[in-house]
C-alpha cells in the first residue's frame, strides 16, 4: 500500500469521498488543496459508458481552453516548400525534415503538439507507432490536419491552449486544464469548456449514460468527484 504524505491525507479527509461535487465545488476544492512545491497541473479523468472496440463509438476532438494551459506549447508542424515558409513565419517551433523525423524515430519528443497539411500525412503516417501512443498524432477530427493556408490559425490556437482528447482502450478520456495557479474562475471555464467539447463529442450511436465518472485532481492531489448528471440535465 502506497504511504500517502501529511499534506495529501489532509487534503483527502477534506473531501467526502461519498459525494459527487458541481464543476465549481470540485475547482475551489482543488485550489484549496496545493502538495507539491512546483506549480501542478490541473487534470479531468472522465469515465465513458461507450465501448472504444467499435468504431461508431469513438470520441476524438479538441477543444480551445479560453484561459490556456499555462505553458509554453512547442508546436511541430509537417509541411514543405510553402506550406514549410507559411508554419515557420506562424510561429511553429519546428518544421519537419529529415533529421526531425529520424530524430522522432530514435526518441525525441521536444514538442507538444504537431499539426500537418494533407500531403503529409503519408510521412506522418510512417510514425505512426510513436505519435500515436503519445496522442501526437494529427487528425482532422481534432482539427490538426488542414490546407498550408490555415496553418497560422492552428499554431496560434495551440499555442493559446488548444488541446486534443480522445477516448483510450479502457473507455476513459484524460485532459489538462490549466495549473493550480490558475485563480477558481478561470479553472471553472476551463473546465466547462473541455466538458462541453466531450458532450458535443457524443457519437450518434452512443446509448445510456455517454459519461459514467469525473474525476478532477491536481498533479500530487487526491481525486475530487463531479456529478456527470449536472452536465446532461
Amino acid at each position: 500500500m502506497t504511504k500517502r504524505g501529511k499534506k495529501y491525507l489532509e487534503a483527502h479527509n477534506n473531501i467526502d469521498q461519498n459525494k459527487l461535487y458541481s464543476p465549481r465545488e470540485a475547482v475551489e476544492l482543488a485550489k484549496q488543496s496545493p502538495m507539491a512545491k512546483f506549480d501542478e497541473t490541473v487534470e479531468v479523468h472522465i469515465r465513458m459508458g461507450i465501448d472504444p472496440t467499435k468504431a461508431d463509438q469513438q470520441v476524438r476532438a479538441s477543444v480551445l481552453l479560453p484561459h490556456g494551459l499555462g505553458k509554453t506549447v512547442k508546436v511541430l508542424a509537417f509541411a514543405e516548400g510553402e506550406g514549410a515558409r507559411i508554419a515557420k513565419e506562424a510561429g511553429a517551433d519546428f518544421i519537419s525534415d529529415e533529421e526531425t523525423i529520424n530524430n522522432i524515430k530514435e526518441g525525441w519528443f521536444d514538442f507538444d503538439t504537431v499539426i500537418a497539411v494533407p500531403e503529409m500525412m503519408a510521412t506522418v503516417g510512417s510514425l505512426g507507432k510513436v505519435l500515436g501512443p503519445r496522442g501526437l498524432m494529427p487528425n482532422p477530427k481534432a482539427g490538426t490536419v488542414a490546407p498550408a493556408e490555415d496553418l497560422p490559425r492552428l499554431i496560434e490556437e495551440a499555442k493559446a491552449g488548444k488541446i486534443e482528447f480522445r477516448l483510450d482502450k479502457t473507455a476513459n478520456l484524460h485532459a489538462p486544464i490549466g495549473k493550480l495557479s490558475f485563480n477558481a474562475d478561470a479553472l471553472f471555464e476551463n473546465l466547462i469548456a473541455l466538458l462541453d467539447a466531450v458532450l458535443r463529442a457524443k457519437p450518434p450511436s452512443a446509448k445510456g449514460n455517454y459519461i459514467r465518472k469525473i474525476t478532477l485532481a491536481s498533479t500530487m492531489g487526491p481525486g475530487i468527484k463531479i456529478d456527470p448528471n449536472l452536465l446532461e440535465s
